[in-house]
């Protein structure tokens, strides 16, 4: 058994590890934004199940993808189960392998490239930057849904970098935030939609234009939002918190 990250979309960004255990597969699990010429990496007769997640949209819970899991493993198959991304950033990877443990079923974790690396080399520029932003923080747009709750910015800092992954649903939450919290001209934002794919779409803008940048600019999930506050920036306030 085989948790595999697939990478961000692109056929070409699979790790050989994953494509070797794909190569392998009798049976593969795999999610909504796979691309279709990840799967071609598979044998021909190798069983393809679909247990994608489409936003507010689950035919397969997650109870049901982790029991399906250690039924077709437990029989002494070769299950692959592909991840977009890496299968351990905010991809329910846990949930999964805590069901395999209570089986007994032996598994490995392969780490596949994470869309937020993949949106930052699509910007031409990298995660992290030294005497810039030597912080780095993965969160998701969960983080900033609810408008009442923005502890989450007390995370922002000068010199720190945090990557929203699907991010979009949640913008005006986090525009509202980082403009309470007077970080409109500290705070930089850059948006990837669809990373190191063909419709790639990136945009970049301040809080205060952040909903219409994401209208005018065509932005959608999947998709990861970068808040960017530099080493160099002056703190005129600090976050809000609570």
């Amino acid at each position: 058994m085989a948790l595999v990250g697939a990478g961000p979309g692109c056929k070409d960004l699979i790790t050989l590890r994953g494509a070797q255990r794909l190569q392998e597969a009798d049976v593969i699990f795999f999610d909504r934004l796979i691309d279709p010429e990840v799967l071609d990496l598979a044998p021909a007769n190798a069983k393809r199940i679909y247990v994608g997640k489409a936003p507010g949209c689950h035919h397969w819970p997650q109870e049901k993808i982790s029991q399906a899991l250690v039924a077709i493993a437990g029989q002494g198959q070769r299950v692959v189960r592909l991840k977009c991304g890496d299968p351990g950033v905010f991809a329910r990877g846990a949930e999964e392998i805590d069901a395999l443990d209570a089986a007994d079923i032996p598994y490995e974790i392969i780490p596949g490239v994470t869309a937020a690396s993949a949106a930052s080399a699509a910007l031409g520029g990298f995660l992290t930057e030294r005497g810039t932003c030597d912080t780095l923080v993965l969160a998701t747009g969960q983080t900033a849904k609810d408008a009442d709750n923005a502890n989450w910015i007390a995370q922002l800092q000068p010199g720190t970098r945090m990557a929203i992954y699907m991010g979009v649903g949640a913008a005006a939450n986090t525009a509202k935030a980082l403009i309470e919290a007077g970080l409109e001209k500290q705070v930089s934002i850059d948006i990837v939609s669809r990373a190191q794919q063909s419709d790639q779409v990136t945009a970049k803008c301040r809080a205060s234009t952040l909903l219409e940048t994401i209208e005018t600019s065509g932005i959608s999930n999947p998709a990861i939002m970068f808040l960017t506050w530099p080493q160099s920036a002056t703190k005129v306030n600090s976050p809000q918190r609570g």
